[in-house]
């Protein structure tokens, strides 16, 4: 009798352990892909805003600029370095650049 209440008490701890384990590390796996979502939507959101002010200074001189610095030095952009790489081709001054904004 005291062996079966030992018996139950061990299995109950087990599969406690055995639930909490898969419990963390389901967590971890659903905060890791969120990141990763969030970086994504950063990179978007950077090539949007490097189209922007790309447009809007077509629109106030008149040309596409040839450099990515350009933009960062005339119109304020700035780029997070450190997370993304920018791929920024301007083929000729009255065609739109091509963008690409990666993760690192």
């Amino acid at each position: 009798m005291y062996s079966d209440k030992v018996k139950r008490t061990t299995l109950l701890i087990v599969c406690l352990l055995i639930l909490c384990l898969i419990a963390g590390v389901l967590a971890w796996w659903a905060v890791g892909a969120g990141s990763r979502n969030i970086r994504e939507e950063g990179a978007a959101a950077l090539k949007q805003t490097i189209t922007s002010a790309a447009r809007q200074c077509y629109v106030v001189e008149g040309v596409y600029p040839s450099e990515l610095a350009y933009l960062e030095d005339n119109y304020g952009l700035q780029i997070n370095k450190e997370d993304y790489y920018v791929t920024y081709d301007a083929f000729a001054q009255n065609l739109p650049p091509a963008v690409k904004v990666t993760l690192r």
